[in-house]
């Protein structure tokens, strides 16, 4: 019989989660038995980010240059929790950046290694495979969601991999937003999204930003992604049709690309600045940075 999960604030730290959180036996099953079986990575195949790798690189590059600003431009060192199948690792490399990273899946480690990269096969909430190293950027994207006590991951960064002065790099899905929930209402849909014990944890930036806070963060910036929702709003329901949801998808992608080009991706990022702070956007990234880490960090 499936387990089953309700969807409670947690009482600390204030952002929702899945009542009971599963057991670590339980998750790691989970995704030894399902997730990785089906070749599915940071949300995405690794056919789906080739297919569409202008529209990641983009990302990625959104990114970089973030980081670069806050450091100055200097180089820095970059490390990626549970990077998949290492696009982002791959193109960080390609900017001189040293980069590393660690992921539990094997095909993914296999196929990092395969392109040179520096790696490690570790579950995620286990960093003693790093050892003394320390990185000037920790990024966990479409990480956090998964972890069954995110709070206590993002401490252990802090002690264990995130240099002084560093940066921290979170991205993670925009849930129970005021779109997702109209088109519910509207079209009579379930919430989708809940998804135990595959996404434990449902965030939106302001949500995100006071566990940073709690966890001795300071956030320093925060975007969202597209609003995807606005498609269901206006008819295009995706949910339940990949066919549908790609159209979409595609049109999203083309509406970044052709103000990119024609010299608006600032005002692009500002609009995306500005769906944050009404919790809206697909996702929603945010950058923050611990100034009082121990020394011995």
């Amino acid at each position: 019989m499936k387990k089953q999960y309700k969807i409670i604030p947690d009482p600390e730290y204030g952002y929702l989660r899945a009542d009971p959180v599963p057991t670590r036996e339980e998750v790691e099953s989970y995704y030894q038995e399902e997730f990785y079986t089906a070749k599915r990575f940071n949300d995405s195949s690794l056919e789906v980010q080739k297919e569409g790798q202008s529209y990641y690189d983009s990302r990625w590059e959104g990114i970089y240059q973030k980081c670069n600003e806050f450091f100055g431009g200097r180089k820095f060192s970059l490390f990626d929790i549970g990077f998949g199948y290492a696009q982002a690792l791959l193109y960080f490399k390609s900017k001189g950046i040293e980069v590393a990273g660690l992921d539990p899946a094997p095909q993914g480690v296999e196929y990092a290694k395969a392109q040179g990269l520096d790696v490690y096969q570790a579950g995620i909430e286990d960093f003693s495979c790093v050892g003394e190293r320390r990185f000037d950027v920790v990024m966990l994207l479409n990480v956090l969601e998964h972890l069954r006590h995110p709070q206590e991951i993002l401490k252990s960064i802090q002690r264990q991999l995130l240099k002084p002065g560093g940066l921290l790099v979170i991205e993670v899905p925009n849930e129970f937003n005021d779109f997702q929930m109209t088109a519910v209402n509207e079209y009579g849909l379930e919430e989708w999204w809940v998804c135990p014990p595959h996404h434990l944890n449902y965030f939106s930036t302001t949500s995100l930003k006071q566990l940073l806070n709690k966890c001795d963060y300071d956030v320093v910036y925060a975007q969202a992604a597209f609003p995807m929702e606005m498609f269901l709003l206006m008819g295009d329901v995706y949910v339940g049709n990949s066919a549908l949801g790609k159209q979409c998808h595609n049109k999203r992608a083309k509406f970044e690309e052709v103000l990119r080009r024609n010299g608006k991706g600032e005002k692009l990022s500002r609009f995306y600045q500005a769906l944050a702070e009404l919790d809206l956007g697909r996702q929603t990234l945010v950058f923050a940075t611990a100034p009082d880490l121990l020394s011995d960090s």
